[in-house]
């Protein structure tokens, strides 16, 4: 992966195709923000939603990246950037009465995080 952020101290990781509204992700993602990675992975651990496993794994990728990439320490990372936007819907139909078809929209999002090292005080 390419660390293309102008900041070269800022690891990131992008999940695509996630199958989730975007909405729903964002609740957790609201959460985790600002947060050190430790803090984070606690949070998402008991938090009781569907969506706190991808958040985990792109969240798991970001910190490998910066460990691998930049040499960071994990436990100096703190997530600055955790935004989710929407993917493209699968279409689905169902048979109702009548022969008519129900059009189901199944949603998909892209979840991104950014990790950064905290600086030394």
């Amino acid at each position: 992966m390419t660390n293309s952020s102008p900041n070269p101290s800022v690891a990131q990781a992008h999940g695509r195709y996630i199958r989730g509204s975007v909405s729903k992700v964002r609740r957790v993602l609201d959460q985790i923000r600002g947060r050190t990675y430790r803090d984070a992975l606690i949070m998402l651990e008991f938090m009781p939603y569907r969506s706190t496993g991808p958040i985990t794994k792109v969240l798991r990728s970001a910190v490998a990246n910066a460990e691998h990439n930049l040499g960071l320490d994990p436990a100096s990372l703190v997530i600055t950037t955790a935004i989710a936007d929407m993917g493209p819907s699968m279409k689905r139909y169902r048979p109702r009465a009548q022969g008519r078809a129900f059009a189901i929209k199944k949603q998909t999002c892209h979840i991104s995080i950014a990790v950064a090292a905290t600086p030394a005080s």
